[in-house]
């Protein structure tokens, strides 16, 4: 039997499923928000071929590490944690459901204000550091635009000497702050999958420009340089 579309799984959702994605379903019901990576049976044909989620587990189970820890060490606006667990080959992610518009739905002026507080937010980041790579769970799991380049194994990382690696979000693009319109104050900056103590250089601002966390025509491609870090750092 062939592998379904997209098309096809979103034609059939389930109650309170909103979104199917080639890699998440996502649930909403009230102020719960559900975030579950496909089983294999729910894998999808893309342009004629199977596409496999990468680390699609361990990317929700390091989210929900990550959503733990910042809560206990920071006063960073985050969705508020309920549970995260395995299940039948899949990985869930529970939390609340925060209400509010994307900082790249709000225009020019009024992003230059949620800016200001961001970047208040990154500089808490800069002060939890470390000398192991990855989450608080021991997953080490690059920005996407490295893992996209890899060969999909896991990585072991040398612990440093120094306490040097600061925690990253590694997926800071605008959509991912979610802001009250009014205030302008961030409500919530979410998707922590690919989070961790990397060094410093990883947290790239996309947060900037309009567009995903990878650089676009005419931006520098900082991927080869640090995958050059990783390489030198592996075990």
């Amino acid at each position: 039997m062939a592998p379904p579309t997209n098309h096809e799984l979103n034609a059939k959702r389930e109650q309170y499923c909103v979104s199917i994605t080639p890699e998440r379903k996502y649930y909403r019901c009230g102020n719960t928000w559900i975030k579950r990576s496909l089983r294999p049976a729910e894998w999808q044909e893309h342009n004629g071929f199977m596409h496999v989620p990468r680390l699609n587990v361990q990317r929700i189970i390091n989210e929900g590490a990550c959503l733990k820890f910042l809560a206990e060490r920071t006063d960073i606006p985050l969705p508020k944690f309920y549970a995260c667990f395995e299940d039948d080959g899949a990985a869930c992610l529970i939390t609340e459901y925060v209400e509010g518009v994307g900082m790249n739905d709000l225009d020019e002026e009024q992003q230059k204000i949620v800016t200001q507080e961001l970047q208040e937010h990154i500089e808490t980041l800069k002060t939890l550091t470390s000398n192991t790579w990855g989450g608080p769970g021991g997953l080490v799991l690059p920005p996407h635009r490295i893992m996209r380049k890899s060969d999909g194994r896991p990585w072991r990382m040398r612990p440093r000497e120094e306490h040097s690696l600061v925690f990253c979000h590694n997926d800071l693009s605008a959509n991912n702050v979610i802001v009250d319109p009014n205030s302008l104050k961030i409500k919530a900056i979410i998707d922590w999958e690919y989070s961790g103590f990397f060094p410093p250089e990883f947290e790239t601002s996309f947060y900037t420009r309009p567009g995903p966390s990878v650089a676009l025509p005419g931006e520098v491609d900082d991927v080869e340089t640090l995958m050059g870090i990783m390489e030198r750092e592996k075990l």
